[in-house]
């Protein structure tokens, strides 16, 4: 599922694994890549991406920067950011990251709240926020003006 010719993978280097079979409580902080194909229970905290193989059940709250899930993931989720939910992955958990993907057959159960970090969408929201002031400005001109004629 995650080999090297596979579009999921993040990022090719991985500083850290938590292989199939492995269990992990506690607080876990990598300066890399992390991959996990075993057990974390706990927090999770990565200076660089998260892969969640397809055999991985996580029970943290994960910070990061980008994360590939094939796995099972309950807890908040924390990232700079993509979220990828592959077809087998599930999330069960709060979720704020930049950009969300979820192919079809992933589960996602709980809210997500995107960043404006991207400057397009800020710009785009700053737009949105002009036009609504704009049309604001020109219901209350026409209110006065049909004050001042009743009037």
């Amino acid at each position: 599922m995650f080999g090297k010719d596979n579009k999921h993978v993040i990022n090719e280097k991985l500083d850290t694994v938590i292989g199939n079979g492995a269990m992990f409580t506690g607080s876990l902080k990598v300066e890399g890549t992390l991959r996990v194909d075993g057990r974390v229970d706990g927090e999770i905290e990565v200076q660089g991406d998260i892969i969640v193989g397809k055999s991985a059940v996580i029970k943290a709250v994960i910070k990061g920067r980008n994360a590939t899930v094939a796995g099972e993931v309950s807890g908040d989720v924390f990232l700079e950011g993509k979220l990828e939910l592959d077809r087998t992955g599930k999330l069960y958990g709060d979720i704020e990251v930049d950009k969300l993907v979820v192919n079809e057959g992933g589960v996602f159960k709980g809210k997500s709240e995107m960043s404006e970090r991207d400057e397009s969408r800020s710009k785009n929201n700053k737009k949105l926020k002009e036009r609504e002031e704009k049309d604001n400005n020109k219901t209350a001109k026409n209110a006065n003006n049909k004050d001042k004629k009743a009037g």
